[in-house]
Order: C-alpha cells, then structure tokens, then sequence
C-alpha cells in the first residue's frame, strides 16, 4: 500500500527539519550565538548547505528591507553574499537574528516560508518563536528612525 503526500504533509516537514536544524545548531554553537560562533557557524557545511559570506551593504536590498541572501552565481554550489543593512554593522550581537532568518532561505531555497525562517532561528537562538518574531521586528524598525536609510 503507498502513501500520498500531500502539500500539507511536505510543509510540516519541512517545518520540523527546520526546528531539529536549529536546535542541532544552538547544541553545537549556543547557548548564545553571537558574531563569533555566527562566523564560524558559516563555514559548517552540516548546519550551512551552502557557503555564504557577509557584506554590510545595503545595494542588494530593497526599501526597508535589513537583509538579503543574493546568490553568487548561477548554482546554489557557487554560494552566496549575505547583505546587511549596514546600521548593524555596530551592533553585530544582534547580526545573527537576522543572518538565521536568512539562512533558512540558503538551506531550504524557494520552499523555505517566512514561518519556517521563523522557526529555524528561534530554535537556533533558544527562543520562543514569538519572542524571535518580536526580536526581529525591533531590528527592522531600526530603519525606521530618523537618519536611517
């Protein structure tokens, strides 16, 4: 007898390998991650599918918008530049929120949702998911303030 999956079933599945990924991550470099272990954390092929590199550059992104994952070539293979907004360069504690949100999209590609972003850096960072929410909509306010652009 087969079984069918169903769209529904593959988004749940994909939801929990997020969360397992996450926790394996916040097991091997938390409890608190940090610019350090985020920098090192980047060159773990087992916990980064792909390579992906930093620039505090804000070319690559759209109005308002913190940070971007913009490939590097044609292929996954050939990595990626991780744009931040360049206001956090000075804050570069607050660096990982953003970058393990945006790594669920390197690992997981199109079929990441912002709910499996969401959950894979909550549970990287030890948080609960509404907590990170919270954490990350601070951050992106940041731009809202005046002499922020």
């Amino acid at each position: 007898m087969s079984t069918r999956l169903t769209a529904k079933d593959a988004k749940q599945s994909l939801t929990s390998h997020a969360a397992a990924r996450g926790d394996e991550i916040r097991a091997k470099y938390g409890p608190q991650i940090g610019w350090s272990e985020l920098l090192r954390l980047l060159q773990d092929r087992a916990c980064v599918r792909y390579p992906v590199g930093i620039a505090f550059d804000a070319s690559a992104l759209l109005p308002g918008e913190v940070a971007y994952p913009a490939p590097n070539g044609e292929r996954p293979e050939d990595g990626f530049t991780l744009h931040l907004h360049p206001l956090f360069a000075s804050d570069l504690d607050r660096v990982p929120y953003l970058a393990l949100y945006q790594l669920a999209a390197v690992n997981y590609g199109p079929f990441a949702s912002p709910d499996d972003a969401e959950t894979f850096a909550a549970a990287a960072l030890g948080l609960d998911k509404e907590a990170y929410y919270q954490a990350i909509c601070r951050l992106a306010d940041q731009l809202q303030e005046p002499g922020c652009a």
